[in-house]
């Protein structure tokens, strides 16, 4: 990633519209910025064009009222810093437990209305809102209205509005409604709200569904430094931060009656407790702590700024408040407070539609006769009963199925059921395996299908007596009848041509170009295999795998390697048609290891030598698969190809490419063409491996542009991997390969598989996501499925379902084992159903929710273009939203953004899947990163989208070196970075570590072995190996995330104030990016802004 290159083009969101003109982005560092187009949402920084910053002779500020205040859209004035403001050795991840201290305004035009922190809200309807604390009451300016009276109150002096000016709204579809929501004529913005302002009620956990609610922002400005001084009328004391359902606050006082006013001085603050995690400096809304001054080369927090520590000036006029980050939903929060809650009970799946832990809370699972949420996970666990009622919601119905998921040690595998000769019972009408939810009638002769209702005999070797309850007396001892997961063992009817299949094989291909020599890899990949070989999957407590190896090599043509165990060297045969692929030899080219290890120990040991010297550039492709599935076609078994190459296949062969890499491209309508294969000759390619059973994995190594995007066809379609190592050097990429390379060649993989979903009445399985090819409808046809694959199911209403008897959904997966034995895979899930849509609000996963509106754009960045793909996914969340909020909610201020308790952090995760490289890419992101990215995030599971988009950012210095565990999170933005600190970042690809250019220098010496910040190497991939308590807790740490990631992270060391730093800085989520993404307060006033326009 090249931090120095030039603006990237500007985005579909970024573009000026000719509506608004003239608004200026905020700039990096203070600095006129040429890299940063403008924000897609506009930030909340400065003054409204259009409002005066006097008033008019005679005229006071309005008072609030129903109608929705905007947030601004101005960008910070020139030489503002676009950072946050923290000295170091701070660090900010949640509302202070100290009482705030006031500050004073800097000379800031006011540009926004002021904002309430989230407040946590059940569903009973409370017409007057929640009674305020005494916080609030403090906080107020004297005659504010609680509700419905409106009391004119003067405004600050120096502070009044102008005419309103009306915006273009940013998605176009609204006429005369200002960018976020404008002022009605001659009515000003409230200046707080009736409900959620600063101090607001506690959440109350009984209530359902929860919901987090906060009022629309206002200004996105920097934070103010606290100052010490008088309380200046209207600036209140934050409470606690209120998003969280668990936290607790003081109780507040009676309610006022409405059209109560508030007046006289404010009181004395009230005082403040938090549950917060120790460890950390705890922060109020609206208040940062102690002041301090900016981080060096920060520049100022804002023009004017005081000097700290000095006396406090005369009062001045109140400056507008921002947005709080720490008053807004926090993922580290939800995730911190799901660990606490569920971490430490077993998940038990016995009941019907429970909604499992998140992703990232470790818990164990207890089958009872519902499939593992390790195995499928539901976007919503209570689905609607009507299609109405589902288009009224627009929450996607979908599973994400990982069907050979591996489990942890203390959860036992699938039981293998085997019938015999007759194979599984299955129903006559719709096919559906025997599972717990199918009903025995008539003593147990007859069994109703719960999937379609048809009426079945039950086989005489089947039959067993009810007992007084209906059912089965041995329905515990059967796993089919008591579990939600199990295998049968298939019997002949269930294989190819009616034939039992032979075990699989593995054939290596190795690119042999000058390129793939002269890099060292051909070398390095020969030493690894020579053991590797030694680890193929096995079954069970076989002791050899039953897989059989080949080798080829190839450039412009193709090699193969006779390994008969008889032979005393191995033999090499040369095809060099290549656009007639055929295999010269069967006997000795597909071979047991143990029997042709001498023979295969000296081919790995004669490649490297036999092409030292070759001047070979040119390398072909297609007909290296080609032939590698005709080998796999004579042996008459399925298997998979390993292929290492390293160029764009430029020879004269089919499936020649040619450079088409064009930015021009990018943010037009033909930006879809870069995300396209060149040429269908690789689709009609996979489609015959698919038919063989032939898995393609690939690993690229290039120097440039090799056209992802088609090379990874076949991989994508046949259930295979892409790994890419772009510019491979031995030295530095030798560690993340071989170990990608050891973990793809021994993982469980099963091969020429077929899946097939069925649904009990009333919905349907309709659309399908992931890695495989499907030729029909319904059966989703795998080369090969590995336990890191999943597939994602999106569902639809076909009839009215009932919500007695719920939903069921039954995955079949039918595949051979790496032993060559057939076997069925079923996993079963009963949903509940609903006729309120609360109940449906209740019961989702945003986790789940977020998977599949990525793997949904980035499947239909193939043909739309981006901008439309992104719109679609905004509207679709304001939709969500909106619903809830107009149907489940209390009635409460259009001010207000109220968020259903479980999806609060949908806007924030769906803002980094907008900013994500695929649908926002920044300069330096390559056409290959965007598509290898896109195919990759198809087949993920849950807990890999969630870190993908939302990365971890660790504290390495703050928690105690003897602690085993991790350290606490805290929230991806740079106003969490302390100078004085070292933060590991990961998100499953990429694997950074900050340091801060003040941290100590024992610290320093303890991690590096140098003594100073100066000395550390920037960019550096490995940590020296040191014999001291924190340099192992580190090392400890990183072997910890590398083992619960499907990849390998390569580690990266950046200096603060680096240059490496830019790339670091594009993980920070809440941030805005460098390609014009939104930051995540941003985002939320534009959502709120799009909700408003939906409801109103």
């Amino acid at each position: 990633m090249n931090v120095n290159q030039s603006a990237p083009p500007l985005p579909p969101f970024g573009q000026s519209q000719p509506v608004y003109p003239g608004y200026h982005q905020s700039s990096y560092g203070g600095q006129p910025g040429s890299t940063a187009p403008p924000t897609p949402y506009g930030a909340y920084n400065g003054p409204v064009p259009g409002y005066q910053q006097t008033p008019p002779p005679g005229v006071s500020r309005a008072q609030p009222s129903s109608e929705a205040p905007p947030a601004s859209t101005a960008q910070a004035p020139c030489g503002q810093a676009a950072y946050g403001q923290f000295g170091q050795g701070d660090v900010q991840n949640g509302p202070s437990s100290t009482v705030q201290m006031q500050r004073f305004p800097g000379s800031q035009p006011f540009g926004s209305v002021p904002l309430a922190p989230v407040v946590s809200q059940p569903t009973v309807l409370q017409p007057y809102g929640p009674p305020p604390t005494s916080a609030q009451v403090t906080a107020q300016l004297a005659g504010m209205q609680i509700s419905g009276a409106v009391a004119p109150a003067l405004p600050p002096v120096g502070l009044g509005y102008g005419p309103p000016t009306s915006l273009a709204s940013a998605s176009g579809s609204f006429p005369n409604s200002g960018l976020y929501g404008s002022y009605p004529q001659g009515q000003a913005p409230p200046l707080s709200q009736a409900q959620g302002h600063l101090g607001a009620q506690p959440p109350q956990r009984s209530a359902p569904p929860q919901a987090s609610s906060f009022t629309s922002p206002a200004s996105g400005g920097p934070r103010m430094p606290s100052m010490t001084g008088p309380l200046l009328s209207g600036q209140g004391f934050g409470g606690p931060s209120l998003s969280q359902p668990n936290h607790v606050s003081s109780p507040p006082p009676q309610a006022l009656p409405p059209g109560t006013q508030m007046t006289g001085p404010p009181g004395p603050p009230p005082p403040m407790h938090s549950s917060q995690q120790p460890g950390y400096q705890l922060q109020q809304n609206g208040s940062f702590g102690p002041a301090r001054g900016p981080q060096p080369n920060y520049g100022s927090p804002y023009p004017g700024a005081p000097t700290f520590g000095s006396q406090p000036g005369p009062p001045q006029p109140l400056p507008p408040k921002r947005l709080d980050p720490d008053a807004i939903p926090s993922p580290i929060q939800v995730i911190e407070d799901d660990r606490n809650n569920r971490g430490s009970e077993p998940f038990v799946t016995g009941v019907r539609g429970q909604v499992p832990p998140l992703v990232t809370t470790n818990f164990l699972v207890k089958d009872q006769g519902n499939a593992s949420p390790r195995y499928i996970r539901c976007t919503s666990y209570n689905i609607p009963c009507t299609s109405d009622m589902a288009k009224q919601a627009q929450v996607p119905l979908a599973a994400v199925i990982k069907p050979l998921a591996r489990l942890p040690p203390e959860e036992a595998s699938p039981y293998v059921v085997d019938h015999g000769e007759s194979g599984p019972l299955r129903c006559n009408r719709c096919k559906a395996y025997m599972c717990p939810f199918m009903q025995f009638v008539e003593g147990g002769r007859r069994f109703q299908c719960c999937f379609c209702s048809c009426i079945n005999d039950v086989p005489p070797q089947y039959f067993q007596h009810l007992d007084h309850t209906g059912k089965r007396v041995d329905a515990y001892d059967r796993p089919e009848l008591s579990l939600g997961s199990y295998e049968f063992l298939a019997t002949v009817d269930y294989c190819k041509n009616n034939k039992f299949p032979s075990p699989p094989a593995f054939i290596f291909m190795i690119d042999v170009s000058y390129n793939a020599i002269r890099s060292g890899l051909v070398r390095l990949l020969c030493e690894e295999l020579k053991s590797l070989l030694d680890f193929l999957p096995r079954e069970g407590g076989a002791e050899e795998s039953a897989i059989r190896v080949g080798f080829v090599t190839y450039n412009k043509v193709l090699h193969f390697y006779n390994v008969k165990s008889s032979l005393a060297q191995p033999q090499m045969m040369v095809v060099s048609d290549v656009a007639d692929m055929f295999v010269p030899l069967l006997d000795g080219f597909l071979v047991n290891v143990n029997e042709s290890r001498a023979v295969i120990t000296s081919l790995l040991d004669q490649i490297p030598e036999m092409f030292a010297d070759t001047r070979e550039t040119e390398t072909v492709f297609a007909p290296v698969i080609q032939a590698g599935m005709e080998a796999l076609k004579a042996a008459e078994c399925a298997g998979k190809l390993f292929l290492f190459h390293t160029s764009l296949p430029i020879a004269e062969a089919p499936g020649k490419l040619k450079n088409r890499d064009d930015r021009k491209l990018i943010n037009t309508d033909k930006e879809k063409t870069l995300f396209q294969p060149q040429t269908g000759a690789y689709q009609t390619l996979a489609k015959e491996c698919v038919a063989q059973g032939c898995c393609v994995d690939l690993f690229l190594f290039p120097n440039q542009y090799v056209d992802v995007a088609t090379l990874s066809v076949v991989p994508q379609l046949t259930g295979g991997s892409v790994y890419k190592y772009a510019c491979f050097q031995v030295e530095n990429d030798q560690e993340r390969f071989l170990s990608d390379l050891r973990r793809d060649v021994q993982k469980v993989v099963g091969f020429d598989a077929v899946m097939r979903v069925r649904t009990s009445t009333g919905i349907r399985a309709v659309d399908f996501f992931g890695a495989f090819y499907m030729s029909n409808t319904t059966d989703v046809e795998l080369a090969g499925l590995d336990g890191d694959k999943t597939v994602t199911v999106e569902f639809k209403h076909d009839d009215r379902l009932n919500e007695e008897s719920g939903a069921l959904l039954q995955c079949a997966l039918l595949y051979t084992s790496c032993a060559g034995q057939r076997r069925l895979r079923i996993h079963n899930l009963a949903l509940n159903c609903c006729t309120q849509l609360a109940d449906l609000y209740r019961n989702c996963e945003t986790d789940t929710l977020i998977n599949y509106m990525a793997k949904f754009a980035y499947r239909g960045v193939l043909n739309s273009p981006v901008k439309t793909v992104r719109d679609t996914l905004i509207t679709q969340c304001a939709q969500i939203l909106a619903c809830y909020r107009k149907n489940c909610a209390s009635p409460s201020s259009a001010g207000q953004l109220i968020l259903p308790e479980c999806m609060k952090l949908l806007p924030v995760y769906l803002n980094c899947v907008l900013k994500s490289d695929v649908l926002q890419p920044g300069a330096e992101v390559t056409t290959d990163d965007r598509a290898y990215v896109r195919q990759l995030v198809t087949s993920m599971d849950v807990a890999e989208t969630n870190v993908f988009f939302y990365p971890r950012l660790l504290p390495l210095t703050k928690s105690p070196i003897e602690s085993a565990t991790e350290p606490p999170a805290v929230r991806a933005s740079e106003e969490r970075l302390s100078n004085g600190d070292i933060y590991l970042l990961e998100n499953g690809l990429n694997l950074f570590l900050w340091v801060g250019a003040s941290v100590q220098q024992g610290v320093v010496q303890s991690l590096f072995s140098v003594s100073s910040f100066s000395q550390i190497t920037s960019g550096l991939s490995v940590l020296p190996v040191l014999d001291n308590p924190l340099s192992k807790k580190v090392r400890g740490l990183i072997d910890s995330l590398r083992a619960q990631r499907s990849r390998y992270m390569k580690l990266i060391v950046v200096k603060q104030e680096d240059k490496l730093e830019m790339l670091f800085k594009h993980f920070l989520v809440e941030d805005k990016s460098l390609s014009g993404g939104a930051s995540y307060v941003d985002f939320l006033c534009h959502m709120h802004k799009e909700i408003r326009q939906l409801l109103s």
